[in-house]
């Protein structure tokens, strides 16, 4: 069934620039686990199914608080959706040029919303739900964390300060980034993709790709981040097949507010 799942998402939202990576919510014995595996859109097919094996991989709820369980039943079904550097010219100019005479408040959004939210036409006999990077609980945690989703699903490995041994930093807090092994830095987490109806009891677990993996290239890694995460020098921790053009990058390091003119909007389109 999940393959029968992911086959639709790849048609719809490969050619868009996104790509998707599939895993399951198992709760059992009263604690909460994830099991994975990757349901691959885009060019991301070079992966090997069967990459990381061998290598335990965190299952999700099994290492976050409760707070931050996905409020799922057992073997539900669910995507990490990805947007890779191809995104920016095949889903969000054209989004923009089409939705140009309506209310536009963050065109990335607002084009990532459009795009996840249509896939529910595709499943028509299927619940669908969608959850967004940015939304957040009333208690103001975010809905799911982002980095460590996309790390259990095999979709980027989220390089933590754990993962250095010669801890060089002190007292300083420290935060981790995901890595993909084909763009490195350039791609953003976009959303879940759940299917609460669908379960998938057999749906074989995979690892994330380890491509950060000498002890000198991760510290240097969350140094880069953690302390010139301006300059994006981190995003090209390894050799990347793709990243981001300088119109993009130009996009996304402008202030958002500014950002409209480089779409040719005004500050709200109406």
């Amino acid at each position: 069934m999940e393959e029968r799942v992911a086959e639709r998402l790849h048609g719809a939202l490969g050619p868009l620039g996104f790509e998707v990576h599939a895993f399951k919510v198992l709760t059992s014995c009263r604690r909460a686990v994830v099991v994975t595996s990757s349901a691959v859109a885009s060019s991301c097919r070079e992966m090997p199914p069967s990459r990381g094996a061998g290598c335990q991989v965190g299952w999700y709820n099994a290492v976050l608080q409760p707070a931050f369980h996905l409020p799922y039943p057992d073997d539900t079904l669910a995507f990490v959706v990805l947007s890779t550097p191809s995104m920016f010219d095949k889903a969000l100019k054209p989004f923009v040029n089409k939705e140009r005479l309506k209310i536009i408040r963050d065109p990335v959004d607002q084009c990532v919303s459009h795009h996840l939210s249509s896939v529910k036409e595709i499943f028509p006999d299927q619940k669908v739900d969608v959850i967004f990077d940015y939304e957040i609980l009333p208690s103001r945690r975010p809905k799911f964390l982002a980095q460590t989703a996309a790390h259990v699903a095999g979709a980027a490995y989220y390089y933590q300060r754990k993962d250095v041994k010669l801890d060089p930093w002190g007292e300083k807090k420290i935060f981790g980034v995901c890595i993909h092994p084909k763009y490195g830095g350039w791609f953003a987490i976009r959303g879940l993709l759940l299917f609460p109806d669908v379960q998938v009891p057999f749906l074989e677990q995979s690892a994330p790709v380890d491509c950060v993996s000498t002890e000198e290239k991760r510290t240097e890694l969350l140094e880069l981040f953690n302390f010139h995460w301006q300059d994006g020098r981190y995003r090209d921790i390894i050799e990347v097949k793709e990243r981001y053009s300088e119109e993009q990058k130009t996009y996304f390091s402008t202030p958002p507010a500014e950002r409209f003119r480089l779409l040719g909007l005004t500050r709200f389109t109406e």
